[in-house]
C-alpha cells in the first residue's frame, strides 16, 4: 500500500513545475511513445514525495533525460524509488 500511495502523491507531482529541473515525470500513458533510454535510482531521501521527485529529476536531467516514469517507490524509514527514463 505504501507503494502506491508513494507512487499517486509522486504522480500528483508532475502537475507542478520545478524550476531548472528539465526532466518531466511522465504517466504510464505519456510514456508509451517516448524512446526508453534505461532506468535511475535513488535511496536514502529523507524527506517528502517532492523532495523524492526532486532527486529522480536532476539524476534523470544528468544522464540526458527529458522525462521519467517511476516504475517502483517505497518507504522504510527512507525513501527509495526507481524511474525508467527517457529521451
Amino acid at each position: 500500500m505504501k507503494i502506491i500511495t508513494t507512487i499517486a502523491a509522486l504522480s500528483l507531482l508532475s502537475a507542478v513545475s520545478f524550476g531548472a529541473s528539465a526532466a518531466q515525470l511522465v504517466t504510464n500513458q505519456q510514456a508509451e511513445n517516448l524512446q526508453p533510454m534505461g532506468t535511475i535510482s535513488v535511496s536514502g531521501v529523507d524527506g517528502v514525495p517532492t523532495d523524492i521527485h526532486q532527486q529522480l529529476s536532476d539524476k534523470a536531467d544528468s544522464k540526458g533525460a527529458k522525462s521519467f516514469r517511476v516504475i517502483e517507490a517505497h518507504n522504510d524509514g527512507a525513501y527509495h524509488a526507481t524511474a525508467e527514463i527517457y529521451q
